[in-house]
Order: C-alpha cells, then structure tokens, then sequence
C-alpha cells in the first residue's frame, strides 16, 4: 500500500433481529440497540470501518444501506457519533445483501472510481478494535491484487449456529488463504471435525473487494439481480434537504431476494474470481439471540450480566436486562429476563432462539408490541405514550431544538398541549401562538396545526388525545419537512 488507496465503508443496515425481542422492535431493530457498551451496534460497526485511515489509506464517507423506515434513526445516530458526511442508500423493499451491495458498488463507482468496498453488516460487536483493524488491513492488501477477500473468524468452540469458510491451509496472521469452499450450519459433530481440522473459520459475513469486482461478479453470475437494480439506481432520486439516495421502486421490488454467500461467493469457486480469507481474531460476535448476548457480556462472580436496575441473590448464569423498574431474581439460574416498559421476556437461555415464535405470534394477532416501543422516536425527537383508555391517550411529546412537526391534522380526536419545558410554537388554524412553561393550547378535532420549537433547548409537552379513534394513522399531513409520506 505504498500509493494512496481510496476505501469505501459500506454498513448494510437490514434486518429486524427478531430473537432479541423486546428490546428490539420492526421500528428499532437490533442494530440501534446498546447491548455491549455506550453505542449502538450500528455506531460501533460505523467506528471501525472509518478509522481505517492511514498514509497510504483514504476512507471515503460511509454508505449506509437501509430501508425508509429507519432512515432518520440511522441518520441520528451517526449524528451523535459526529458522522456528518456519510450517505444513506434507502432500499425500496428488503431484498437481503446481494442487491444491497450491488447498489452500494453501483454509488461507490457513480463518478467513476473503483474504490475498495469494506462491507460490514450492522448488527455484530468486536472487542478487540486493534486486531480487527489489523485484519482489515490484511484484506485491503490482497483485495488491491483483485479478487474478494473474506474475513474469517477463528472459531472458539464447535458452533452449530454459523456457515463455515474452508481454506486451504491453517491460516494466521497477516496472511491470506484461497477459500476452498462454504459449508452450510453443521450439526455439533461436523462442527467439532471442523475446529479439529483447523481450517475452517465461521463466516462473519465480512468482505473486501473492489466495487468493480463485484459488479463484474453479480452481473456475471446473477443478471437476474444485476440489471433490475441497475436499473432502480439509474433511477434514483436524491433528497437535496438531507444525505437520502432514494431508487427507484419498481424495478427494484422485482430483485430476487438473495444473499451475498448464494448469489456470488459459492459460484465463484470454480467460476474465475478468486475468493481469499484472512483470519479474525477480535473477540467477534454476532449477537443473533440473547444466549449470544450473555457470552459477550460482562458478568459478576456469579455468571449473571446485568444492566440496569438489578439485584439478585442465590442465582447463577442469567442475562438480566431492566429498562424502566427494578428486576430481583431469586434462587434461579441460566434464565433472560429482558423488562421494557410495555413487555417483559422470561425465558430459559437455552431456548432464546424460539423468542421468534413469540413475535410471530404477536404478528399474527397484530399487536403493537412487535413493531414499536412505547417510546417511539421521530426526525423532530420522540414521544412516549404514557398512559390510555377508553376514549383517551396521553403521550409526553419531546421536540429537537428548531425542530418541528408535520402540519397536519386529526379525523378522529381532539388534542391538548401543556408545556412542561421549553418554548412551543403552536399554529392552530391561521393563528400562531408562542407558549411557556406551564401555558397550555387546544386543537379542535379536524383544525389544521402544527408544533415547533424554536428555541435553543429541547421543547417538552404532555399531550392529552380525545376522541373515539386514537390512531397513529389519523394524520392528514399537509406540509412535512421531513418528506414523509401525506
């Protein structure tokens, strides 16, 4: 790496994460979550992959490969990280990480470069930033002679959870090895031959390749995915009022939905792209149920992890996550217990790969409790809906500094707005009203209206709704600086 070398960060930021219910909701999925430390999943992957940057290293801003309804969440939280450069490609519909990463290669080579594209899932956590650097560095060697580079994990233990990579000798650091071949999730048996053999690594879903070895890789070997997203980007629309790319929709939703590992790398074997692994030895971990979660946790003399407002006597082995109250256990062991403010999960740890089956069912029966939180957060800040009943919603509504709601209005319910903090700017009808604390303002059921703040510290109201229907979907938006939907 003695000339410089421009790389390009790309996060693929899919997925529900359905096994760490309840903490993670369709509206806040597990790579936002703060499971192993201060950050998110998401920041954390963020952090690693732009901080790359050495003399002969030039990482660009980040792509960002999302879906529209985690577009002003992920942009947030790279917001508080200081990320401000970075771009977020909204995919039309899920369509898992084949075609998310040929639309990242196709805006990675937009104005004619061909960078080298470090691509990270969101959602797994690293101890050892160091060694995972170093590994990195490793690939984007190799990557620069052509070809995809994968980074392996070296296994730990014989794990019946991941899909294998097969090199063709032992590797270790800083070297390379030719991939053989993918083996799909052994059962315990095959998993022990493998950690025997010392050739096989758990396949972390990690690469690095040029983007235009990927485009040749995906139009060579599936053209079925290649031309239709092709097509969707060539389409594309950009949001000027914030870092958005949106494609086009429908040639998108006609893209098979495929994987990185079946659309491409297994063909490549054999197939003349060359496939290289480098081994990963970072304290990895993919965090996919809480069983996962507990093993990368911290934990006190008795094997319990602990977050939040926990005590426990005579128990041993448990995952104990409180969010909102006080969680005691007692002469129990090898148990998740997760407390949020509108659900609580006790199961055995063996069994937390089955929380799904719970999801489905909430699915099924189209509760709340699947999609969102009961704090729920928005572009302009958040709300938590403190208390319901017959005819009646209480929410505490917290609004950004200079940020405001959509103008809008209400079919079904009438609102009253108390300031508890800051200053509202209320406009009711052709009226504009500017409240403090302790001022308060009624929007009649179907009048046009609209809440800002325009001060310099954060704008806190308790909202009280009235009405018969006390939907989230009643709203009629007029104006929304923000481009969500009318």
């Amino acid at each position: 790496m003695t000339a410089q070398t421009t790389i390009q960060p790309v996060i693929l930021c899919g997925g529900a994460g359905t096994r760490l219910w309840p903490l993670s909701r369709t509206g806040f999925p597990k790579q936002f979550l703060c499971l192993t430390g201060q950050e998110s999943l998401y920041q954390q992957a963020v952090r690693r992959v732009t901080a790359l940057e050495t003399d002969a290293l030039i990482p660009a801003q980040p792509l960002i490969v999302t879906g529209e309804e985690h577009r002003f969440l992920a942009l947030e939280q790279l917001r508080e990280i200081d990320v401000t450069s970075g771009q977020l490609l909204l995919e039309p519909a899920g369509r898992n990480t084949a075609p998310a990463l040929t639309l990242a290669a196709l805006a990675a080579c937009a104005d004619g470069d061909d960078p080298i594209l470090v691509v990270t899932p969101a959602d797994q956590s690293v101890t050892d930033s160091a060694a995972f650097t170093s590994s990195l560095h490793t690939a984007i060697r190799q990557a620069q002679e052509g070809g995809i580079v994968m980074l392996g994990v070296v296994p730990r233990c014989p794990e019946t959870g991941y899909g294998y990579i097969q090199t063709q000798a032992p590797c270790s650091a800083p070297t390379a090895q030719p991939v053989v071949s993918f083996v799909e999730k052994p059962d315990l048996a095959t998993a022990q031959c493998y950690l025997d053999a010392g050739t096989y690594y758990w396949n972390a879903g990690l690469f690095v390749l040029k983007a235009s070895v990927w485009l040749q890789a995906i139009e060579t070997f599936r053209p079925d995915i290649f031309h239709p997203v092709k097509k969707s980007w060539d389409g594309r629309v950009n949001d000027h009022s914030a870092p958005f790319i949106r494609p086009e929709r429908d040639h998108f939703t006609t893209v098979p939905a495929e994987s990185i590992d079946y659309a491409v790398m297994e063909r490549c074997l054999g197939g003349g792209i060359s496939v290289h692994m480098v081994p990963l030895e970072a304290g990895w971990g993919d965090l996919g149920a809480w069983d996962a979660v507990w093993t990368t946790l911290p934990k006190d003399d008795e094997g319990n992890a602990q977050f939040g407002d926990v005590l426990t006597t005579a128990s041993h082995n448990n995952l104990v996550h409180a969010t909102h109250r006080l969680v005691s256990l007692v002469g129990v062991k090898n148990l998740v217990v997760v407390e949020t403010a509108d659900a609580v999960l006790v199961a055995d740890k063996t069994q937390a790969q089955n929380v799904k089956d719970i999801v489905n069912r909430l699915h099924h029966h189209n509760r709340d409790e699947q999609i969102l939180h009961r704090k729920v957060y928005r572009p302009w800040g958040w709300y938590d809906t403190t208390d319901s009943g017959e005819r009646f919603k209480v929410k505490r509504i917290h609004v950004k500094p200079g940020a405001s709601l959509s103008l809008q209005r209400h079919h079904h319910r009438a609102e009253h707005w108390v300031v508890v903090k800051g200053t509202a700017e209320v406009t009711t009808g052709d009226k504009i009203n500017l409240l403090t604390e302790n001022q308060s303002s009624y929007i009649p059921l179907g009048a046009l209206h609209r809440l800002k703040n325009p001060g310099m510290v954060p704008l806190e109201i308790i909202e009280v709704q009235s009405g018969h229907a006390l939907r989230e979907d009643d709203i009629v938006r007029l104006d929304d600086e923000y481009k969500r939907h009318k």
